[in-house]
C-alpha cells in the first residue's frame, strides 16, 4: 500500500466508461482518492458514490487545471501531506504512484513531475512526439526557464509545501506550464520520474497546444 499521508485527486469530465476501472485499479494500492467531477453529464459522479469515493463536483466545466485546484484545497483539508495528480481515462498506471511519491518521501524533492522520456517503455506517435512535445518542450523553457524532457504529462507528485505554494490560475491546459513557473519561482526543489503512459486515444492535439499558448499570453496582459 502506498504511504498513508498520500492523497490521489483525479480529475474527470464524462469518464463513465473508464472511471469505474481506474478507481478500482488505484484501491488496491490506496484507499485515500478524491475525485473532481468537472461538470460531467454521464454517470462519473454517481460511478464514485458507487465505490464509496469522495467525489466534488463542479456545476460546470471549467477545466483541468480547475479541477485539479479544487481537489488540492480539499485533500489538504483532509490532511494530505502529499498530493499525486492522476488521470481519469485509464492510461495512467497505479503502481508506479510509489515510485512518484519516493523522492519527496525521502526529502530530496518538493514536486516530481512524470516523464514519458527517460525509458522507452511509453509509446507516444511519432507526430506528437515532435510536432506537439518536443516544440512544448521549448515553449516551457521559454516561459519558465525550465527544462525538462518531457512537457505537459499530468503525473506529478506534490510535498504538502509545493501544494501551498503553487496556486493555479489557469482553468484550462496551460496549468502544465502554470506549475513549472510557480516552481521555479518559489525555488521549489523538483525532479522527474520515469512513467510509463498507455495510450487509449491521441490526446492533445496541434490546435490545443496553440490554445495553451494563446491562454498563456492573455494572463501575462491581464
Amino acid at each position: 500500500m502506498i504511504d498513508n499521508k498520500v492523497w490521489v485527486v483525479i480529475p474527470a469530465w464524462n469518464e463513465e466508461k473508464n472511471i469505474g476501472r481506474v478507481l478500482g485499479e488505484l484501491r488496491k494500492f490506496t484507499p485515500n482518492i478524491l475525485v473532481v467531477d468537472d461538470g460531467s453529464r454521464d454517470r462519473t459522479k454517481e460511478i464514485c458514490h458507487e465505490q464509496g469515493i469522495i467525489c466534488i463536483s463542479h456545476r460546470i466545466n471549467r477545466g483541468q487545471g480547475a479541477a485539479l485546484e479544487t481537489g488540492k484545497e480539499a485533500a489538504l483539508g483532509l490532511g494530505a501531506e502529499i498530493i499525486v495528480h492522476f488521470d481519469s481515462d485509464g492510461q495512467m498506471k497505479p503502481e508506479e504512484i510509489e515510485r512518484m511519491v519516493a523522492p519527496i518521501l525521502r526529502g530530496e524533492a518538493d514536486i516530481t513531475l512524470g516523464s514519458r522520456f527517460l525509458d522507452d517503455r511509453t509509446k507516444i506517435p511519432w507526430t506528437k512526439r515532435y510536432f506537439i512535445l518536443f516544440p512544448a518542450k521549448i515553449f516551457n523553457w521559454i516561459f519558465t526557464g525550465i527544462w525538462l524532457t518531457d512537457a505537459h504529462c499530468g503525473f506529478r507528485a506534490l510535498s504538502r509545501k509545493a501544494a501551498l505554494a503553487i496556486s493555479l490560475k489557469q482553468d484550462g491546459m496551460a496549468h502544465a506550464t502554470e506549475i513549472l513557473e510557480q516552481i521555479y519561482e518559489h525555488r521549489l526543489r523538483y525532479k522527474e520520474v520515469p512513467v510509463e503512459i498507455v495510450y487509449h486515444r491521441y490526446g492533445q492535439g496541434f490546435r490545443g497546444g496553440l490554445r495553451i499558448v494563446k491562454n498563456l499570453l492573455i494572463s501575462r496582459i491581464k
